[in-house]
């Protein structure tokens, strides 16, 4: 089944010039302007970047009183992102190229292939911002959908290794999310 489905999205590569720059696209450049929405939306969405005229001191207390929602989304992020790496070591699944020698992937990638490191950081960079902002996480759940298919479609990763970066990102951001409001919780007791 994981090769069936991977190959259905890979068959997509190697059609044409312009549809292998739209995978590509997606499976690289897209993840960071994903990261540039999250930051923008985290600014943004709590009025801290506005153009109404107010003191720098008042921005400042707002950016204060948010910023641990901002660090905790990227936190989950990054976290879970180590917590990837270090499985892929571990585990030393290969990439579809070195299972398939017929595969050529879009993107050049050495490393090893489960979890996907992209799927994982991008579900829990999404799954957090789901907890504060349940419209935008839903957005963010979509974008890192998108990218994991482009990952797939691109030859760097099966189906499986993204199914279990999601997993484990949302599985690492309710983790860092839990721990968050425990030790919130006895700091003000």
């Amino acid at each position: 089944m994981n090769q069936k489905i991977f190959f259905f999205f890979y068959n997509f590569a190697h059609q044409s010039v312009f549809g292998d720059k739209i995978i590509v696209f997606f499976a690289q450049t897209f993840p960071y302007l994903v990261i540039l929405f999250a930051g923008i939306f985290l600014l943004f969405h709590h009025d801290i970047l506005n153009f109404k005229k107010e003191s720098i001191k008042q921005k400042f207390l707002a950016f204060k009183n948010k910023w641990p929602e901002i660090v905790l989304v990227f936190f989950s992020g990054i976290f879970a992102w180590g917590i990837a790496t270090l499985l892929k070591v571990i585990l030393k699944t290969p990439r579809p190229a070195v299972v398939f020698p017929q595969i050529s992937s879009l993107l050049e990638k050495t490393d090893f292939s489960f979890p996907s490191g992209h799927a994982t950081f991008f579900m829990a960079l999404a799954v957090a911002i789901f907890f504060s902002h349940k419209k935008a996480g839903y957005y963010f759940i979509f974008f890192a959908i998108i990218i994991g298919l482009a990952r797939i479609t691109a030859g760097v990763h099966f189906p499986i290794d993204i199914l279990g970066g999601f997993i484990l990102g949302a599985l690492i951001a309710y983790l860092v999310k839990i721990s968050y409001q425990r030790f919130h919780k006895y700091n003000l007791s």
